[in-house]
């Protein structure tokens, strides 16, 4: 039984990973040099003809750190003026409200067209806040910016001329990191982010595969909104839903690695948690929606196992927990001569295909988007460690969303790691210290185990599993300790 789950995870994870070692490979092919002189960073696309009529929404909830911050990035965007419109859709409870009112006052003053939009509720959280502005917008193109994003001054001068083409219905630009370097937890963070948007969002893109909108940092054309039903509150990743549901009605979509947008990365791993939770389990929601219209389409083989995997890669976290939980097990038997025998071993040695695949494309992203990448990368055994640390959490996410138990819309906690006069003075509203979550215990149990594990191990001689069961007690140790600091144990 030991032997038969575990060959079970390692496949499973072998096919994500092998995956990501198809994206690698095309990610080089592509990556050759080009005719032509090299294209200046600082160079706007063409301009259309006429400017088209922009809003830009702003959904916040209980942002009192950075709210101002965002409408004053906003506010100072280059567009004409006529064509601008910016909605604050605000469902706050603190008092995010007054400041945001009082900043909406102050650039209504200078000729803005700003809207500060309350609800009575939360109804389909962040979803509802965007579909009730959408109902009062009257722009063509709809941008979105989360509430700890900077979007820089030309961002709609880079952005609006690339929907050249009728069938764009979205514009997703590249997320970049304003506090990347503010600890080991930031940097860890950016790793997993940057092979996400420099190779497997560009690959996708180069592929004809569906992408996906990252809920931020992008623009939508609105009639591409309006024909794929608009915003649906029955996930929490309502930004991955309605990229799906787009893209199969035949709309496009266009990424820009070349426009970064900066934001801030969770700098305590309570909020590091609410964000991956929210993420797995709203990717798994999705899937349980979408991912049986979408085979039974007519979209090519291609783009159906893409998406397949795409929407349901959450699920490789309660495998890497099945592997961690059973590798020492497993070799520990082997060798008192009731375990598998070498061919099994042999077979599992494939599995090196899907951890080279998850290396290599770190590798790319890092290079790809950092003159120093090799440094960058030093940090990548401890995003390979966390990553097996979550997988506890994630899996939890993963289970509630395949019995399709709901939850609210958790915001992640921002802290305005920009300097600001305020931001020091004000974080207290976050720095109450909390109970530790009871996962966590859970977590600092697998911890504890693994070491056990791992001096089993080494006991009987296992040098060659030595590695991989540091690696596991390495995660949970460093998601367990990440915990209890930022809780002030």
């Amino acid at each position: 039984m030991i032997a038969t789950l575990y060959a079970v995870s390692i496949a499973v994870l072998t096919i994500y990973g092998g995956n990501l070692l198809w994206m690698a490979v095309c990610y080089a092919r592509r990556d050759t040099l080009r005719p032509g002189d090299v294209p200046d960073p600082d160079d706007l696309p063409p301009a259309p003809e006429a400017w088209p009529d922009v809003t830009i929404q702003l959904p916040l909830y209980n942002e009192p750190l950075v709210a101002e911050r965002l409408i004053d990035a906003c506010a100072d965007l280059e567009y004409p003026r006529g064509r601008l419109e910016i909605q604050v859709l605000d469902d706050s409870t603190d008092i995010t409200g007054e400041r945001v009112a009082e900043r909406v006052a102050f650039w209504r003053k200078r000729n803005i067209d700003i809207n500060h939009i309350r609800r009575e509720h939360r109804q389909d959280y962040k979803a509802g806040a965007l579909q009730n502005g959408l109902q009062l917008a009257r722009g063509r193109f709809i941008a979105i910016f989360d509430a700890d994003f900077l979007p820089t001054p030309d961002f709609l001068l880079r952005t609006i001329p690339r929907f050249d083409d009728p069938q764009i219905g979205v514009v997703q630009t590249r997320w970049g990191h304003l506090n990347l370097d503010a600890s080991l937890l930031t940097r860890v963070q950016a790793i997993g982010l940057d092979a996400h948007f420099a190779v497997e969002q560009q690959v996708r893109r180069d592929q004809g595969c569906y992408l996906n909108f990252n809920g931020t940092a992008g623009v939508w054309r609105r009639a591409c909104i309006e024909d794929s039903g608009g915003w649906q509150g029955d996930t929490i990743a309502e930004d991955f839903d309605l990229s799906y549901r787009a893209q199969m009605r035949g709309w496009r979509f266009r990424f820009l690695g070349d426009v970064e947008v900066p934001a801030e990365l969770p700098v305590t791993m309570s909020a590091l948690r609410s964000q991956q939770f929210r993420w797995a389990k709203g990717s798994v929601e999705t899937a349980r929606k979408l991912l049986r219209p979408l085979l039974a389409s007519d979209a090519g083989r291609r783009i159906k196992l893409q998406g397949a995997i795409h929407l349901t890669a959450h699920f490789v976290f309660p495998f890497i927990l099945l592997a961690a939980l059973l590798h020492a097990p497993l070799l520990i038997s082997t060798r008192s001569g009731t375990g598998a025998g070498p061919i099994y071993f042999g077979l599992m040695s494939f599995g090196l295909i899907g951890l080279a695949g998850f290396v290599l494309v770190q590798v790319f992203a890092q290079r790809d988007l950092y003159p120093h990448w090799g440094r960058r990368l030093r940090v990548f055994p401890a995003f390979m460690a966390g990553t097996i640390g979550l997988s506890l959490h994630n899996s939890k996410a993963v289970l509630e969303a395949v019995l399709g138990k709901r939850s609210a819309f958790v915001r992640t906690p921002k802290f305005n790691m920009v300097p600001s006069p305020r931001a020091s003075a004000e974080a207290a509203p976050y720095d109450v210290r909390q109970p530790v979550p009871p996962i966590a215990w859970l977590e600092l149990t697998l911890f504890l185990y693994s070491v056990c594990g791992l001096a089993l191990l080494i006991a009987a001689g296992e040098w060659m599993a030595a590695p991989f069961q540091t690696i596991f007690a390495a995660g949970f140790g460093l998601v367990t300790l990440a915990t209890f600091s930022s809780r002030g144990l």
